[in-house]
């Protein structure tokens, strides 16, 4: 229609008009590439579906949930209740990570890594790992934990316990119980937990024992 009807606009003939016009649909082309490689990427999401909407994913270095699909756009809510826009076009071009899907599918696995010293049986430190995880609330009971011991330090052995979710959006609350029954049942079990860059020498120094003492029995008094 524009095409149709610009012979008949007031100085279309003039070589100011026409050079204003020839600048106007450049920088429309230029402008329309974005939307279009959006509105691309928006069908292109549509018909693939790596997720839809409620479902806890990571986009790049964002983790949230899933608010809005649009055309042009999706919007996810952080942890942090932080609302991010980003660009369809970034999606197709990001690598994409559904822990929804993962945990309604599989189960979604959660890992707490624990380092305890040479001296500390194994089968010990198992038994106290399987404990921490039976105290632990939203932890599967059908798809049983697991443990790796996963490396050897120079003062420790790092063990790695494996549990099972199934609402991905539980994982950060399910992290900070792991972690909190990890302290009482070491500390239960007069245990230290050798955390990365930490080391004792009770013979040398005579430093005193990290476990809280409310879990100490039969303190010895010092002289």
């Amino acid at each position: 229609m524009f095409i149709l009807i610009f012979p008949y606009l007031p100085n279309s003939d003039s070589q100011i008009f026409q050079g204003v016009s020839v600048f106007a649909g450049i920088m429309l082309s230029l402008g329309s590439t974005s939307v279009i490689g959006n509105l691309v990427a928006g069908l292109v999401i549509t018909y693939m579906r790596p997720f839809k909407l409620g479902d806890r994913i990571k986009l790049g270095e964002f983790t949230g949930d899933v608010l809005e699909k649009t055309a042009l756009v999706t919007r996810i809510k952080t942890p942090k209740n932080e609302v991010i826009t980003i660009p369809n076009s970034n999606i197709m071009t990001a690598q994409t990570v559904n822990y929804s899907q993962s945990a309604r599918e599989h189960g979604l696995i959660l890992y707490l890594t624990i380092g305890a010293g040479y001296h500390v049986p194994w089968q010990k430190v198992h038994e106290m790992l399987y404990e921490v995880a039976s105290r632990t609330e939203h932890v599967m009971k059908r798809q049983k934990p697991f443990i790796f011991q996963d490396q050897f330090q120079d003062f420790y052995v790092e063990y790695q316990l494996n549990v099972y979710i199934r609402d991905a959006k539980l994982s950060s609350k399910v992290y900070s119980d792991l972690r909190q029954h990890a302290q009482d049942v070491f500390a239960e079990n007069d245990i230290e937990m050798v955390a990365p860059h930490f080391h004792f020498n009770r013979i040398v120094d005579g430093d005193d024992s990290t476990v809280p003492l409310k879990y100490v029995k039969d303190q010895p008094e010092k002289k």
